[in-house]
């Protein structure tokens, strides 16, 4: 087995940094809402850490089953407000940029229903767990949060 190099011990100061950042972002938007982005994020990028995590948070914050696992296909699933609709759609777009900019469709929806600083907040979310799902993936992180081995 080879040794994972551990972000948090290689780089303690910048790893609080991005932390106290990514908590920061977080305050902008309703807490479930966020834990289907970064769920929605995590599975697009096959993070298991992330996922594994992020789906423990969203049923500690009240999320069903059903929705975390109908995330997979939200598209067809009737189970989402608008509003949700609205983050997963500018969530995929901006997670698979690199497969072509198709995100004018996004870009309207969001902007029918989030405020121009909710807009902002939920883009640095997106940015954030994607850059935390590289962490994950790019290091072999598994991290048991306490709300994971709660579930």
């Amino acid at each position: 087995m080879t040794e994972v190099t551990d972000p948090f011990a290689a780089a303690p100061q910048l790893m609080k940094q991005w932390m106290g950042v990514s908590l920061a972002v977080q305050n902008g938007l309703e807490p479930g809402l966020i834990e289907l982005v970064k769920t929605r994020a995590s599975m697009l990028n096959a993070c298991a850490n992330c996922i594994n995590m992020h789906t423990a948070e969203a049923r500690a914050k009240g999320e069903t089953e059903q929705r975390i696992y109908l995330l997979a296909a939200w598209q067809e699933a009737p189970v989402y407000t608008p509003r949700e609709r609205a983050a997963l759609a500018w969530t995929d777009a901006l997670t698979r940029l690199s497969q072509g900019h198709t995100h004018s469709a996004a870009k309207a929806e969001i902007e029918a229903h989030f405020t121009a600083e909710e807009q902002v907040h939920l883009t640095l979310m997106i940015n954030i767990i994607n850059g935390w799902n590289r962490l994950a993936v790019g290091f072999d992180l598994w991290l048991e949060h306490p709300a994971a081995k709660a579930a």
